[in-house]
């Protein structure tokens, strides 16, 4: 045991010296618009609750009474006994909000890549993915043990290159391949590290092109994007010809969980393949009914009201940054990227913030390219005027020409 402890001791120093060094931040209030941590209040540029969500009442009301009719927890995996009424009247629901045949909801986004592309894809097979795209695609295109391959961010001409090389390659293997093997290009609609958006159309229409599939992230679109905030997919006027939408329930929608949606046939896969399904228990009721409330909040006049306001205070917080100095990129997006580079800089201009009663993440390595560590600010709908002026305080007090960047 205390070779052990030594030897987690000496890796724990090496990630320290590195800057990337992390802990668990006790906070001891709802994850709203302030948050209680160490007993201060500090304003909230932190969460993906981007429509307040979470703490609405009808949301609140939802999961409560949920709890009292369903318990605490499902009890069982799916396939076993968990597969309650409240997690198929979700994914009706979610089929219906998405303009899809069938959806299937994980435990979280993690666990829908983990299980989801191994379900479709193997040896013998091809998954492209973006540069940037998140960490658990990245994971779960290489657990499926297809050939990986990776472009440059947003890169369409590598992109048409790698589809050129993936489809001269499954023409030479067609003779001896029991089926014919699969191209599968995965990226996220709405980066979750820089806040910028993939060029949707082009990239459909290369895909199509090749005969592949595409994968698509929409965890930090929907909500936000489109006419009936679908994502997007449905922004772009390209949902019915993607594959695999992959979307989150924990963020503008306020709850805890993960979904895939598309066609029947693949919901039907996914159910008999996907190994984070099989072999998990049941979320807990509580969370599916929050997440189908939440849908039914964000299809009525109060959503459309609530994104209109989330983009109005976008606009104020990216003017904000801009007059303390902080470059931004031409994304319009509620993730607004604050590059310092080096991660201990980062790391104390976090710290800084908090002293100044503003709360924005050190985003480091593995979570981005090394160097390349920013504080990531996110933007909700909530925000009081007094907020945003103690923000733009601790911006200009903290502003890159004091930190040497």
């Amino acid at each position: 045991m205390n070779d052990f402890v030594s030897e987690l001791r000496c890796e724990l120093a090496a990630i320290r010296a590195a800057g990337l060094h992390r802990e668990l931040r006790r906070i001891e209030s709802r994850a709203g618009e302030r948050i209680r941590w160490q007993g201060r209040e500090l304003v909230n540029f932190s969460s993906n609750d981007y429509l307040g969500l979470a703490s609405h009442p009808a949301v609140i009301e939802a999961a409560a009474r949920a709890a009292r009719d369903w318990g605490g927890g499902a009890g069982a995996s799916r396939l076993i006994c968990g597969s309650l009424a409240v997690h198929h009247e979700l994914e009706e629901a979610l089929a219906r909000f998405k303009g899809v045949e069938a959806a299937l909801t994980f435990s979280s986004g993690h666990a829908a890549a983990l299980g989801g592309i191994p379900a479709l894809v193997g040896h013998g097979d091809v998954v492209i993915l973006d540069k940037l795209a998140h960490a658990c695609l990245v994971d779960g295109a290489r657990l499926s043990g297809a050939r990986l391959r990776v472009y440059a961010h947003n890169d369409l001409d590598e992109l048409r290159d790698l589809l050129r090389w993936a489809d001269n390659r499954q023409r030479t293997d067609a003779a001896s391949a029991d089926r014919r093997a699969r191209t599968l290009i995965v990226t996220e609609s709405v980066f979750s590290m820089d806040g910028d958006r993939a060029p949707l159309r082009q990239l459909v229409d290369l895909k199509d092109q090749f005969g592949a599939w595409l994968w698509l992230d929409e965890a930090h679109a929907v909500g936000l994007y489109g006419e009936r905030r679908r994502g997007l997919a449905e922004a772009e006027g390209v949902a019915g010809r993607i594959e695999v939408q992959m979307g989150t329930l924990g963020k503008a929608l306020g709850s805890a969980g993960g979904y895939l949606c598309g066609s029947r046939e693949l919901v039907d896969l996914l159910i008999n393949r996907a190994r984070s399904f099989i072999f998990s228990t049941a979320p807990t009721p509580a969370a599916a009914a929050a997440a189908q409330a939440a849908l039914t909040v964000l299809e009525s006049p109060s959503g459309v009201e609530l994104t209109g306001q989330l983009w109005r205070r976008v606009a104020k917080v990216r003017d904000l940054a801009a007059a303390a100095g902080w470059p931004l990129p031409p994304s319009a997006g509620a993730i607004l990227p604050l590059k310092v580079g080096d991660e201990q800089k980062c790391v104390e201009c976090a710290a800084r913030l908090r002293a100044a009663g503003v709360f924005i993440p050190a985003i480091r390595f593995p979570a981005v390219p090394r160097g390349t560590a920013r504080l990531r600010l996110t933007v909700a709908a909530h925000p009081h005027d007094d907020d945003l002026e103690t923000l733009s305080r601790a911006l200009a007090a903290v502003g890159p020409q004091r930190l040497g960047t």
